[in-house]
């Protein structure tokens, strides 16, 4: 196969690949001071001159918007890939996969093992696949998007000064204890449910339920949203649901008060709300367009991954 970044005039052996790193990542952040060193060491393995830079998650859509080059690698979590990735979607600009957040599921999905030797060596290879990305309004999106309790509960683990994975302990506690269902009016490829929900979930491709498979999904290019929204509970009751969906044994006419796989999805309402986009909070206004943006993103992926076509 001929490559993609060849082709564009981006010679591997001689171009420098512009690296940008969010620094306040989960893993970067870990590593502190020796995040450069390990960076550089990791591509300095493939041969491939880098120009790299470190900045804070705040720089990141500037900073991707700046970088020279068909492919830009950025580094840090699933909101920092998400961001990055609507700047070079719009750009039509290659995205290679860091995994230096804390969970990292984005860079799971697409075939990396999660180690930064591994991640470079695909950055600087030439195996690109184009794969979907989801739309809320006007915010593109990687892996999936949420209305209520999980956005609550983002919003109130950020507030606190924890590591991530210890102040989501409180938070979901928290929210849990409020779940707050809310009617909603949905239209779903223009057919219209009316449902009451403590969260709506909006996932770019389709989500298993399946026991073992949980959150994973299988393809990046079906061309669908999937659409989950939890049935009406009180605290207990979320939380029985919440260990059948763990467990793999979700009951769909129980746990959920729709399900969907959709191209579009508009959320009826006024003023803005919370929208849990990739892990981050953002207050949008309602009406809010959920939408498939098909094969919109080409992402280096391992070699033999077939998360779409071929870019």
């Amino acid at each position: 196969m001929t490559s993609a970044l060849a082709a564009k005039g981006e010679p591997l052996a001689s171009a420098p690949l512009a690296v940008i790193v969010n620094r306040g990542g989960g893993t970067a952040a870990k590593l502190g001071d020796k995040l450069e060193e390990q960076v550089r060491a990791a591509f300095a393995a493939t041969g491939r001159p880098i120009d790299l830079h470190c900045v804070e998650g705040r720089d990141i859509p500037q900073a991707v918007a700046r970088a020279r080059g068909g492919t830009v690698a950025v580094g840090g979590g699933d909101g920092t890939l998400s961001c990055a990735a609507g700047v070079l979607a719009r750009q039509q600009r290659r995205l290679a996969v860091l995994p230096l957040g804390t969970l990292n599921h984005f860079a799971h999905a697409i075939g990396l093992d999660g180690t930064l030797e591994q991640a470079a060596r695909v950055a600087a290879g030439d195996h690109a696949r184009r794969i979907d990305l989801g739309c809320a309004g006007d915010r593109l999106f990687i892996n999936n998007a949420s209305i209520g309790i999980y956005a609550r509960m983002v919003r109130d683990r950020d507030r606190r000064a924890l590591p991530k994975w210890l102040a989501t302990i409180p938070a979901a506690l928290g929210v849990l204890a409020r779940p707050g269902a809310r009617h909603v009016r949905l239209m779903i490829d223009g057919e219209t449910r009316f449902i009451k929900t403590p969260l709506l979930f909006v996932g770019n491709n389709r989500y298993s339920l399946a026991t073992g498979r949980l959150g994973e999904r299988a393809e990046l290019r079906d061309g669908l949203l999937s659409l989950y929204a939890v049935a009406e509970r009180g605290s207990l009751g979320l939380i029985v649901t919440a260990i059948r969906v763990l467990a793999g044994k979700a009951d769909p006419q129980a746990d959920f008060a729709a399900l969907a796989d959709a191209r579009e999805v508009v959320v009826a309402g006024h003023g803005e709300h919370q929208v849990a986009i990739d892990g981050e909070v953002h207050q949008m206004p309602f009406p809010l367009r959920f939408a498939i943006r098909p094969a919109a993103l080409a992402v280096m992926v391992p070699a033999g991954e077939s998360t779409g076509a071929s870019e």
